[in-house]
């Protein structure tokens, strides 16, 4: 584990002063709770500034209990952002409101067993591993056997993401991927790279990350795209590498023909975003290599230009498609949750 980089987010657990502990303390304290009292790191976690927690704010303010006038031919799968669980009541609301809405079966697939393994395997599992369990759950579930829509928040993006171009049986329909780190981050949560402290600590955790250890230790590790380490690192250790096929063993033709199995892409954007950065991530675009404050727009990346893993041949054929959201990550509303669903999920049912 990377462990300097991930201690220093003990103060944001804990709410202590930033020089009140060490980074080997605070790694140390992580282990111990984590051993003695998961459910309370968990807790914590779920409590900080870093969880991405989803939850409808107000839901008398738009009417969801009307029949909806068709429903979707498909399920609903949602996948949770980090720090969150299926466990928790804003998941659990988010997907029996959203299934009753398409007037399907909708299920949250969680990757632990519980609501603490559930929370900390978005920090303590790798990337790869949670998108096995993710695999392994939705093939046992016989009302997902013919295929379903799929809708992500946060980091579950990542899982869905790797779903569709590991697996993609059986089939993703539809995916909606609600303020997503599809594309990776670049900077920590809740600190822009752009300033100097914030630079100071992105090109910190790069220094971290790009080992066999982290990547195979931490999740956020496995999307943490450091645009100064792309050729010392980043292409020989890191899985999102792998997965955008710039990695060093070449390309994996696999990963396209897998990506392109899926119809629609809807790529959510947050315009306020403090914990994806950049937030023009959410639409496929990164920094520009070298820089974190030059930004590239989707059609502008490696990855879309030599069609590295399906997207451009996807975005030519019309499946590629934005929307946003004017706050901050992850606040949303029950309308625009529910517009999504009705718009791109059961717009066809309904013509």
């Amino acid at each position: 584990v990377p462990l300097l980089c991930f201690a220093l987010l003990v103060p944001a657990f804990a709410n202590a002063k930033p020089d009140s502990v060490t980074a080997t303390d605070a790694f140390l304290e992580l282990m111990s709770l984590w051993k003695v009292s998961p459910e309370s790191l968990a807790d914590l976690i779920r409590k900080s500034d870093l969880a991405a927690i989803a939850q409808l704010p107000n839901v008398t303010a738009f009417d969801n209990t009307e029949k909806p006038r068709a429903t979707s031919e498909y399920p609903l799968v949602f996948a949770h952002g980090m720090g969150d669980s299926c466990f928790n009541p804003g998941m659990s609301q988010i997907t029996d409101l959203s299934a009753k809405r398409a007037g399907v079966y909708g299920v949250c697939i969680p990757t632990g067993n519980n609501l603490a393994t559930d929370t900390m395997n978005g920090f303590f599992m790798d990337m790869d591993k949670n998108v096995e369990i993710f695999t392994e759950k939705v093939r046992a579930d016989p009302k997902l056997a013919n295929g379903f829509h799929a809708i992500g928040f946060s980091q579950g993006n990542s899982i869905l993401r790797g779903y569709i171009q590991k697996y993609n049986d059986p089939p993703v329909n539809t995916v909606i991927h609600v303020h997503g780190t599809v594309s990776g981050v670049a900077g920590f949560p809740q600190c822009n790279p752009s300033g100097i402290f914030c630079k100071l600590l992105a090109n910190l955790c790069g220094d971290f990350v790009y080992n066999s250890i982290a990547q195979k230790g931490l999740f956020q590790a496995d999307y943490f795209r450091d645009p100064n380490k792309i050729e010392s690192g980043y292409k020989k250790y890191s899985q999102l590498a792998v997965w955008n096929n710039e990695g060093e063993n070449g390309v994996n033709k696999t990963i396209s023909e897998n990506f392109l199995k899926t119809q629609k892409f809807v790529m959510v954007k947050a315009l306020e975003d403090t914990m994806v950065f950049p937030n023009e991530g959410e639409w496929w675009g990164h920094f520009k290599d070298g820089s974190h404050t030059e930004i590239l727009t989707m059609k502008e990346t490696e990855w879309y230009k030599k069609d590295l893993f399906g997207l451009r041949t996807a975005d030519l054929d019309g499946r590629i498609i934005f929307e946003t959201t004017p706050g901050n990550h992850l606040k949303f509303t029950e309308e625009e949750l529910f517009g999504w669903i009705d718009k791109y999920i059961l717009s066809k049912a309904n013509e």
